[in-house]
């Protein structure tokens, strides 16, 4: 097997934390839907999660903390 033409693609995925099971489910289901769509074996499909505090995420205008605080009043 040429590795130069084999794709070895990268996928990245940043949020909010996430559990355990949470993020092995997104890498088996990312590696499933990139090698039905690129035909890229498993062990040449890498999967990054980056993950951010609630304090360090922001929808419309307000931290991901004061949105959660603010559905809990």
């Amino acid at each position: 097997m040429n590795l130069k033409l084999r794709k070895m693609p990268v996928i990245n995925f940043q949020g909010a934390k996430l559990s355990t099971d949470q993020k092995k489910e997104l890498i088996q289901k990312f590696t499933e839907v990139t090698k039905d769509v690129t035909h890229s074996p498993d062990q040449f499909i890498t999967v990054v999660i980056e993950e951010y505090p609630d304090e360090n995420l922001g929808v419309g205008g307000k931290t991901v903390s004061e949105i959660k605080a603010d559905r809990n009043k």
